[in-house]
């Protein structure tokens, strides 16, 4: 990929991806991240602003009165101690780029370099749009309500995966993305002595009687064929070793890829913390904050992007699925609720080294997936560009020529 792309331009985006993989910032927290590469986009000519406290929109203009095509990329980082030994590792104690969106940020400079220094004129206008807080999951929806896809026709953008190796590009037809919703269950029972037992509604037993039944709503209620996942990750009660507790909370996250399973896992969650509660007569409430709904690729925007992969990387490296289900929540899933467009994976293992996890303090990414990003992210905008023309009327312009 390297050999590709002009070297010094390869250089110039490794440069700015270490940079910010030395100064991570958190969901919301992007100053620095932004001013860098506000810097960027002035050294190349481009006017943005930032429409939130963070984050940037530039815009590479384009034939007027056509709408845009926005190419997006995350820019926050994640409260995880860095574990990789790196010579640019993160220097902010508790703070790491364990995802990828330093080199999300770094292609989408790169591709806007690309499309800017292109003798050609573009066929439509480009929106770039550099989104904060993607890991908590509120950073595309403040984007859209800041008015980011006015007059935009289209949407395009990735991420990168250790499960493919570099230059591979997947670009897959349906769900990409399950859901991400976010719930919390509060237990109030009757406190006493540990001794007296008989006279307490025990928080600790109600809430491990719905920790244990939770567990048969995917397995016992969802059809199979349908991926999702029900998990409790907090389990808080108690104060000392000889009060029973009056009082639990537990939180837990549902994912799914279908809206109809969503629903019923929610339904099916109620249902059982009613059931639990009357049955020891302890008073349970229910509170669900809904997350990112599914992310779903669909056609004609897969066609684009896959005519951009394959120009790219050719053929033979573009995938058309993937294997098993990602249960991961993504908030590009917003943009394609509003827009059309298209979100890939792009390969990010060397060759001969071990896919390390996203969310993994030992996280790494092959830095030749630079090269493949922003040539992917340049030509999505090009072939996007043409299908959001209007069609030329050769007659038309025949007849005007005699």
């Amino acid at each position: 990929m390297i050999a590709s792309i002009q070297s010094s331009l390869f250089e110039r985006m490794v440069a700015l991806r270490r940079d910010l993989h030395r100064h991570p910032e958190l969901s919301g927290q992007e100053r620095k991240t932004t001013d860098r590469l506000s810097q960027e986009l002035d050294r190349l000519g481009i006017a943005h602003n930032c429409p939130l406290e963070t984050g940037l929109v530039a815009e590479i203009e384009g034939p007027p009165h056509l709408p845009a095509v926005a190419l997006r990329a995350d820019i926050d980082a994640l409260p995880i101690h860095e574990d990789t030994g790196l010579e640019f590792a993160s220097t902010v104690d508790g703070v790491m780029h364990a995802c990828g969106h330093d080199a999300h940020a770094a292609m989408l400079v790169g591709a806007a370099e690309l499309l800017v220094a292109d003798p050609q004129p573009l066929p439509a206008p480009v929106r770039l749009i550099f989104q904060p807080a993607e890991e908590v999951g509120t950073g595309a929806r403040a984007m859209i309500d800041a008015g980011v896809l006015q007059d935009v026709g289209c949407i395009f953008g990735g991420h990168v995966d250790g499960r493919f190796q570099t230059g591979v590009i997947a670009v897959v037809e349906g769900t990409v993305n399950a859901c991400s919703d976010a719930f919390r269950i509060s237990i109030r029972g009757l406190q006493g002595h540990a001794a007296r037992p008989h006279e307490t509604v025990d928080a600790v037993v109600v809430g491990s009687l719905i920790v244990m039944a939770v567990q048969t709503i995917v397995s016992r209620e969802i059809d199979p064929a349908h991926p999702s996942v029900l998990s409790i990750g907090r389990f808080e009660a108690g104060a000392a070793p000889n009060v029973i507790a009056g009082t639990a909370t537990l939180e837990g996250t549902i994912r799914a890829q279908e809206p109809e399973v969503r629903d019923q896992l929610r339904r099916s969650l109620e249902r059982v913390c009613a059931s639990v509660g009357q049955l020891h007569e302890a008073h349970i409430e229910f509170h669900l904050d809904e997350g990112t709904p599914p992310l779903v690729n669909r056609q004609p925007m897969v066609g684009v992007a896959r005519v951009a992969a394959e120009a790219v990387v050719g053929p033979d490296r573009v995938r058309r699925a993937m294997r098993g289900a990602n249960m991961g929540g993504e908030d590009f899933s917003w943009y394609l609720q509003n827009i059309p467009g298209c979100y890939v994976r792009l390969g990010c293992r060397a060759s001969g080294s071990p896919s390390r996890p996203a969310h993994s303090s030992q996280f790494l990414v092959d830095e030749e997936v630079l090269g493949t990003g922003a040539m992917w992210l340049a030509e999505a905008a090009r072939e996007a560009g043409r299908t959001l023309a209007p069609p030329v009327d050769d007659g038309a312009v025949a007849g005007g020529a005699r």
